[in-house]
């Protein structure tokens, strides 16, 4: 939903591409999340993947409408992006495709659902202020297997297990959307206050679990610890586990799985989407020097 601190410091434009998106409209969900609708010709050749696919926007300037890039081209546009100056620069930043779908009239729309916390981002200061009309360039799929759909779970996982913070809970929910009946999901889902657990549609035998901030003077990461070690995930002979949200808690809790659940870590599948202490800038700065942590399962995080 926010900064992917991935080693995918640019997106490659081989299976994505360049695509203009005007907002449709805008829908507030609970306290903290507000759902922008987009359209434009351009979306008759996106092909999201569904479950956790994410794309790149580029948000413009606060003092202009309109995003603006000297280049859209596979080979330049990244170069001259990084060259224009910090004020005229649109911010770019990896979100997740909540939805896809055509209206009956044929349009193509796709829903993205942010997190607000008022102008204390960039992301977050142009979804309070988008309306109707407003137009943005985002990077996304021309092709619906791109790697930016991270959720792959082996054929032979009999269940999943998921952990998501209010930033990636639209990925989560997105992955749930898409799950086959009797799928069986045990989920740690975490938000700031009560009514943005907003609960996904499901046809999978899902157990969630929400974990609350607000009213709790526990630090984030031992609070979710807390909840995580009090819980019994059903028994799997082959789970498979999704972790996203703020990268420190992210790695607290692969570590609960792995050390203290013995769950294989090439199982484990986890994203950092933004860090405690750190901007987004930092981060961006941090992939483009490639300093930030492999979503290899593999890799030590």
């Amino acid at each position: 939903m926010t900064v992917t601190t991935s080693d995918d410091t640019a997106p490659a434009v081989a299976h994505f591409r360049f695509f203009e998106l005007e907002v449709v409209r805008t829908r507030r969900l609970g306290h903290s999340f507000l759902r922008v609708t987009f359209g434009g010709e351009s979306l008759a050749d996106f092909r999201s993947g569904g479950f956790d696919q994410s794309l790149s926007l580029f948000l413009p300037p606060a003092d202009q409408e309109h995003t603006v890039l000297p280049s859209t081209d596979e080979d330049t546009w990244f170069a001259a992006w990084r060259g224009m100056p910090d004020e005229e620069r649109p911010v770019m930043r990896s979100y997740t495709v909540r939805e896809q779908r055509r209206t009956p009239e044929g349009a193509v729309e796709v829903d993205i659902d942010f997190v607000l916390h008022g102008d204390a981002s960039p992301a977050s200061r142009w979804a309070g202020r988008a309306v109707a009309g407003r137009r943005i360039l985002a990077i996304g799929p021309a092709v619906a297997e791109n790697k930016s759909v991270r959720f792959q779970p082996p054929a032979a996982t009999d269940a999943i297990w998921m952990y998501a913070d209010e930033t990636a809970l639209p990925a989560a929910a997105s992955i749930l959307d898409r799950l086959a009946a009797g799928t069986r999901v045990r989920a740690w889902f975490e938000v700031p206050h009560e009514d943005d657990r907003i609960a996904p549609d499901t046809l999978a035998d899902a157990d969630i679990t929400w974990i609350v901030r607000e009213g709790h003077g526990r630090e984030r990461t031992e609070q979710v610890l807390s909840v995580l070690r009090s819980a019994e995930p059903p028994a799997a002979e082959v789970p498979y586990v999704w972790l996203a949200g703020e990268a420190g808690t992210v790695r607290a809790v692969r570590r609960h799985f792995v050390q203290e659940r013995s769950v294989d870590r090439r199982a484990v599948r986890f994203t950092g989407y933004w860090r405690l202490g750190a901007s987004e800038e930092q981060l961006l700065a941090e992939a483009y020097a490639g300093k930030a942590p492999s979503e290899d399962p593999a890799s030590e995080l």
